[in-house]
């Protein structure tokens, strides 16, 4: 279980928004927040939720920071506007939740969703938006100039992703900034020992065809969430020479990122990714950078074949993956057919990401097996990729889903990707071949369309998120029940409308077509199933329809029949973040 984020985008192509009309339409949608005794609420609602989602689409990528560094005096008139929101919210919620609401039924539910709506596009303004410019300016510093603004908005971009992907593995992390168009002189550095550092650790710098590789690393056996974005945010904060590259107008970076959870390789930095292509004795090929999500089961074999000479203290697989690329690329390969050769030749379940400094603008992505994923984000002039879709949802809830298991035409399972820089935040800049070179064309209808945000997944202020899902238990399941429990005769009784009963599952287990249930879920999931289903069994224990709790993975790898129509399945979800 790791993380692997990247960010890979093209300068602006819309300026920042007006000023004032930010300030007017978020006063807007504050006076457009009903009152509970207010005529049409359901309507009121979603009116404020249309005008902040407005404003929130025009502060998403850089030219939304530009809008606020260029005018500081509207973050305030913005938060106060969207406290008029949070109130006129809070208090919606507690007239729902009390006996004078008159809503019930499909009213409630519409109600209920209106507010779903009207929360996350306030909490995407107050604390998507309005936090990444803060973080951006933090990482910039004062005075930055606009290709400094643009190159830390996307290391926040990562940082941030991080920040959520590291529950899937926290014990080290990285980022790899390559900038072009710094306007230094390479040949004149100052080393002071980044220039020449054999294990590729924190802080390390390289010169690649004439570009700059930055690289920052943390790596502890033990800490907490947040640890390792804090150390990497105060390497960059420092840094000089990061800085002093930024400076130039012509500046350009290109983030790849990761967060492990150690499988091979002890836990340090030289073991952290993204590792390069760097070999003892040999420095001097391509240079490429690599992270990995997975296992090359066959990396000792590899280095074997190839008689790699990978320095002692890098023991993790993922070292093969840049070393073999540049080998390849060296050969005259091209970049793209290196890299398919290389990640076709291993073995096991992986998910990686890779940069050629040769070709700054592309980032290269592969993906095979079951036990991984990689999506592509489509974000307005960037593409994000995440392992996890909740690593992009803060800029986009569009993204390509990457398969590793799905054969092509020509029965090979296994995808690569080419994103071109660009174009950015397009399909067309997508392309997509097999393991064996077949070409897959990417059409729109493959792009998935995210129902999380980044208020679903917030720890918050809590250490980890097992003790924030039980404090906030109580509300969560409160809110749950609202409007599914109604008082008929002094008896409290289930009012499930057709949303979450569906007339075609009434009428089959009247009918007996339905004979059996199926209770599904993973992990935690998987227990509410086995309540739920003990739940059922007793309700219908004088029917001929059996119920049976299992794990999601027991059901679609071993008991799916060709006819199942006479089955019902309830599956459980869970949060997606413990």
């Amino acid at each position: 279980m790791c993380g692997i984020i990247a960010v890979l985008s093209r300068p602006a192509t819309r300026p920042a928004p007006d000023p004032g009309w930010l300030v007017e339409r978020a006063a807007a949608a504050a006076a457009s927040v009903p009152a509970p005794t207010g005529q049409d609420l359901t309507a009121s609602i979603g009116d404020a939720a249309a005008v902040l989602e407005d404003v929130d689409r025009a502060l998403r990528g850089v030219p939304g920071v530009q809008a606020f560094i260029e005018h500081p005096n509207v973050v305030e008139q913005l938060r106060g506007a969207l406290a008029t929101v949070d109130a006129g919210v809070d208090a919606l919620e507690a007239w729902a939740d009390s006996g004078h609401c008159s809503l019930a039924g499909a009213d409630l539910e519409a109600f209920n969703e209106a507010m779903i709506r009207l929360k996350d596009a306030a909490w995407a303004v107050s604390r998507d938006r309005l936090r990444t410019a803060e973080a951006v300016v933090d990482l910039a510093g004062p005075n930055a100039g606009a290709a400094a603004i643009a190159a830390m908005h996307a290391v926040q971009v990562a940082l941030s992703a991080l920040d959520r992907l590291e529950v899937r593995g926290r014990d080290s992390a990285g980022l790899q900034l390559l900038v072009e168009g710094h306007g230094l002189d390479v040949s004149s550095l100052p080393s002071k020992g980044r220039l020449d550092d054999p294990l590729f650790t924190s802080m390390a710098v390289r010169t690649p065809e004439g570009h700059l590789s930055f690289v920052y690393k943390a790596a502890a056996e033990i800490g907490e969430l947040g640890d390792n974005t804090r150390a990497l945010r105060g390497a960059m904060r420092s840094d000089e020479l990061l800085h002093l590259a930024l400076a130039s107008p012509d500046a350009k970076v290109t983030v790849l990122g990761h967060t492990r959870w150690a499988s091979v390789g002890i836990i340090s930095e030289a073991n952290a990714h993204p590792v390069n292509h760097e070999e003892d004795g040999r420095t001097d090929g391509p240079y490429v950078a690599a992270v990995l999500n997975g296992d090359v089961d066959n990396f000792a074999e590899l280095k074997e074949r190839w008689r790699l000479e990978i320095p002692a203290a890098i023991t993790t697989d993922a070292k093969v993956i840049p070393v073999l690329v540049s080998r390849q690329i060296g050969e005259g390969l091209g970049p793209d057919d290196a890299f398919r050769r290389t990640v076709a030749s291993f073995n096991g379940s992986v998910a990686i990401a890779a940069h050629d400094a040769g070709r700054p603008e592309h980032l290269l992505l592969a993906l095979r097996g079951s036990g991984q994923s990689l999506n592509v984000g489509l974000a307005e002039d960037a593409y994000i990729v995440a392992s996890e879709a909740y690593g992009l949802v803060e800029m986009t809830s569009t993204y390509l889903r990457v398969d590793g298991e799905v054969p092509s035409p020509s029965g090979t399972r296994g995808q690569v990707l080419v994103l071109d820089g660009s174009k950015a935040g397009t399909l067309e800049g997508i392309t997509r071949v097999a393991y064996d070179g077949t070409e897959l064309p990417v059409a729109d209808n493959e792009l998935s369309h995210a129902t999380i945000t980044t208020r679903d997944i917030d720890r918050g202020a809590f250490p980890h998120y097992l003790l924030k899902e039980l404090t906030e238990a109580p509300s969560s399941f409160r809110k749950t029940l609202r409007g599914r429990v109604e008082e008929r005769d002094g008896v409290l009784r289930a009012a499930l409308g057709p949303d979450a009963v569906p007339p075609a599952l009434s009428e089959g287990l009247r009918e007996g077509r339905i004979r059996r249930i199926l209770v599904i879920g993973q992990g935690t999931a998987a227990v509410a199933g086995q309540g739920v289903a003990a739940f059922l069994s007793a309700a219908l224990a004088d029917t001929p329809v059996s119920v049976t709790s299992l794990p999601a993975t027991e059901l679609s790898g071993f008991q799916l029949d060709d006819d199942m129509s006479d089955a019902a399945v309830v599956a459980v979800s869970q949060s997606g973040t413990t």
